[in-house]
Order: structure tokens, then sequence, then C-alpha cells
């Protein structure tokens, strides 16, 4: 086992963990309630880690892992035509009514 990446909070340790094991990379979580202990230890001893089971996978998931990091952030937003209900760029759906974003996305 290697620790692949180190993560600056629990969310973003499940979404590389995610990519990875969609990538049929298994992996383990370290520290994934640790953050409850800072000020009682070192904050960087409470960082969420990822570390992958097999050692052959750690060059495939560092490729991964630097695509994720590169992958623009998207900050549009998109309304849905239904009910008017301003959504996150990124969904599929809206979060208010349900109705599919993908005709507002093309309006707009």
């Amino acid at each position: 086992m290697k620790k692949l990446y180190t993560a600056n909070h629990l969310l973003e340790a499940h979404i590389v963990r995610d990519l990875l094991e969609n990538a049929y990379i298994p992996t383990r979580l370290f520290n994934e309630y640790a953050q409850g202990g800072m000020g009682e230890i070192p904050f960087t001893h409470t960082y969420p880690e990822v570390w992958v089971m097999r050692d052959l996978d750690f060059e495939r998931g560092r490729k991964i892992i630097a695509a994720y990091e590169q992958a623009p952030q998207v900050m549009d937003i998109v309304f849905c035509l239904q009910c008017g209900e301003e959504n996150p760029g990124n969904f599929q759906l809206c979060w208010q009514c349900g109705s599919g974003l993908e005709v507002a996305r093309e309006k707009s």
C-alpha cells in the first residue's frame, strides 16, 4: 500500500477515492474521522489520506489525480425552464422541481 493523495477535507478525499475506484483502483481512506482530534494533535495529522491498495496502481492513480487537479472549475449557472430556479452548471436535474436541465442549456 502507498499513500497517493492527501486531501484538504473529507469531501475532496471522497471525490478522489471515487475517481480511483471508478478506474478499478482499490483504495483505502485514512484519517476519515481524525478531524475531530484537531487541537489535540497537529492539524496536518488530521488531513484525510487516500492510499492505493496495490503498488502497481500508484502511477496510474497519479495520472488520474493530476487530471482531476487540472480540470477547470465550472462556475456557470443554468436557470430551470420549468420553475425558474438557479442551478449550478454541472447539474442535470433542477434541485427544486426535478426537471431536466438539458433543454435550458441548449437555449442559453
